[in-house]
């Protein structure tokens, strides 16, 4: 039996990163984990409960009452996540989630919360697991590890045609600007920002497919699997 490995893909928002993570799993029938749903599904959470993002009592408190799971959805083919028992994979898309994620993220105690879950869960390896640190924080070893990235406005256009859909009072200003925010949150925050590990493959996609796309991903895959193997 051929052994599994685990590939880590990090980038920017808006990137196509799960797309990229949920082709690669269903190809090579690996686990896939979307990270950036777990700290959607956290910080919808901490919105509905009114859970400040600086008081760090109600934080340990609010993770406590927390409990995160993924669910295969046989209608959409791919797995949605549940927070404490709710379906909530739409709500967490929304702009009120959105434009406050990566401040719920950058919460030292939340990505601690998170990393742990993250970890167990690739414990067995033959994972695909997509964020912002999975390369350098929660798998550091990764056999695979691919850093996904594309010019901003090439991003920001992708994201608003796709918030478009069901929100048409959404302007390419806004979406423009959440990105923006999100960007130098992620890249500056203290607890694990999101950087480029040293030994990743850097995918740019502003000029390609997403066929292309996956066939340079499912390439390296490949070649890290069979090296693994021998």
């Amino acid at each position: 039996m051929s052994k599994k490995i685990i590939i880590a893909i990090d980038g920017f928002s808006s990137c196509g990163k799960s797309t990229l993570a949920k082709a690669l799993a269903a190809k090579l029938e690996y686990v896939f984990v979307d990270t950036g749903a777990m700290y959607r599904a956290i910080a919808l959470y901490f919105l509905r409960n009114n859970i400040s993002f600086t008081n760090e009592l109600s934080i340990a408190a609010g993770l406590s009452k927390i409990t995160l799971h993924f669910e295969y959805n046989p209608s959409t083919f791919k797995s949605d996540i549940y927070l404490n028992g709710e379906n909530v994979e739409a709500e967490i898309r929304e702009m009120q989630v959105s434009s406050k994620v990566s401040e719920v993220a950058a919460i030292a105690a939340v990505r601690d919360f998170a990393v742990a879950q993250q970890q167990a869960m690739g414990a067995q390896k033959g994972i695909v697991m997509d964020g912002r640190d999975i390369g350098t924080v929660v798998f550091p070893n990764a056999e695979l590890k691919i850093f996904v990235t594309a010019k901003p406005e090439i991003r920001a256009n992708r994201r608003f045609l796709e918030l478009k859909a069901t929100d048409p009072t959404i302007t390419m200003e806004a979406v423009a600007e959440n990105l923006q925010h999100r960007d130098h949150i992620d890249t500056t925050r203290a607890h694990s920002p999101l950087k480029q590990a040293s030994d990743a493959l850097v995918l740019d996609n502003s000029e390609i497919d997403r066929a292309t796309q996956f066939e340079i991903a499912l390439n390296w895959a490949n070649e890290r699997i069979e090296k693994h193997n021998r």
